[in-house]
């Protein structure tokens, strides 16, 4: 379980999150959507302690991330916006790097990154640099690193980015069994058809504020017979 508690963030005189508040509950999975520049990124820098909040906290499954950043981020895996990183290390170079920090035992690593590897096609490319992929092929060793931790909690930042159609519908699948199982998943998108097949709760930010908060049932119902996209229109037009 996730907990934002009254957050703020600010950059200068720009309120970037303005006293934010809800819940991400366990097994279920949260889609967090807003327009360009509403706020998502930098509240997941937040969860995640990648930025520090300027007021209110951040609890995850309990443990706030300002005061135990180390026991808090043993809770989650972060799949971040961007697969840019650690471009010199092959992919199993960065996905056992990822397992070392959450200290998963060696046989059962192997296990898991020999499954996963296969499962996104990229079971001849692990010993390859990062820095030769391509976008999509990037993503995916970024997606496997978080996976194979096995974290309770998944923070996904546009996770299907890149994603080529049967990579993206392996991932969903993924993350309705880690929800099915008692975890949590959160995770943002543009796409906002994905949300509406996949989400159970439905978080809506936009000019830093939360428009709502709830399941992806009450919002239908506060706007009969809408697309979730003619809703979202609607909802960031009045916030």
């Amino acid at each position: 379980m996730i907990d934002i508690k009254n957050v703020s963030k600010s950059f200068g005189t720009k309120k970037a999150v303005d006293d934010i508040r809800f819940q991400v509950p366990s097994g279920s999975i949260t889609g967090f959507i807003g327009p360009n520049g509403a706020g998502k990124t930098t509240t997941i820098h937040m969860m995640t302690g990648a930025l520090g909040i300027d007021q209110g906290e951040i609890l995850l499954n309990g443990i706030d991330i300002a005061k135990n950043p180390i026991q808090a981020k043993r809770e989650f895996g972060l799949v971040p916006d961007s697969p840019d990183l650690f471009l010199r290390l092959s992919a199993r170079e960065y996905i056992n790097f990822m397992a070392d920090i959450y200290q998963i035992d060696q046989s059962l690593r192997n296990q898991r990154i020999g499954q996963l590897a296969k499962d996104f096609q990229i079971e001849s490319d692990l010993d390859q640099p990062l820095s030769s992929f391509s976008h999509g092929m990037r993503q995916k060793a970024i997606i496997i690193g978080a996976l194979v931790c096995d974290p309770n909690i998944w923070i996904l930042d546009e996770p299907m980015t890149g994603l080529d159609p049967e990579s993206a519908f392996l991932l969903k699948e993924k993350m309705k069994e880690h929800a099915q199982k008692g975890n949590t998943v959160f995770f943002s998108t543009h796409v906002l058809e994905v949300a509406e097949k996949l989400c159970d709760q439905i978080v809506i930010i936009n000019k830093g504020k939360i428009c709502f908060d709830g399941t992806l049932d009450s919002l239908k119902e506060k706007f009969p017979n809408q697309s979730l996209e003619e809703i979202f229109l609607e909802v960031i037009s009045n916030a």
